[in-house]
């Protein structure tokens, strides 16, 4: 008989509480709430360890014993508390003109292009077809 294995589980937070220095740069950019994510939050390592073994990587779905369920965006923002009606985040983009970066990425060209920012909303608008948002 194979013997049971426990992840050993670790979450790492932001020193609490926050630098004054630091918490006014995340408010002012709207990133205060992903620093707190996480903060009092408890891992039960028997729980975790169940779901890695359930989990198929190239169907991202967990195979349990009464069904199939997968984690989606949904889900992530209600257990977080993310925003997700807000300005896209994503990786540093270095572009002389964020109009041909859109064109080249998307193949179409917002109206208006806050440095670097578009809204979800015009992306939903345009692009709903292609992908789910």
């Amino acid at each position: 008989m194979a013997e049971d294995k426990i992840l050993e589980c670790y979450i790492r937070n932001l020193p609490a509480p926050l630098s004054p220095l630091i918490e006014s740069y995340l408010r002012e950019i709207d990133f205060l709430h992903v620093a707190l994510v996480g903060q009092r939050c408890k891992l039960d390592p028997t729980l975790v360890s169940a779901l890695v073994e359930r989990w198929r990587p190239k169907t991202h779905i967990f195979h349990l014993p009464y069904s199939e369920c997968t984690i989606t965006l949904e889900d992530v923002q209600l257990q977080l508390g993310l925003p997700v009606d807000r300005s896209v985040v994503t990786g540093s983009v270095h572009a002389v003109d964020w109009r041909d970066a859109c064109h080249e990425l998307l193949g179409l060209v917002p109206n208006i292009i806050y440095g670097g920012r578009i809204k979800m909303s015009w992306l939903r608008r345009n692009l709903e077809g292609m992908m789910r948002i």
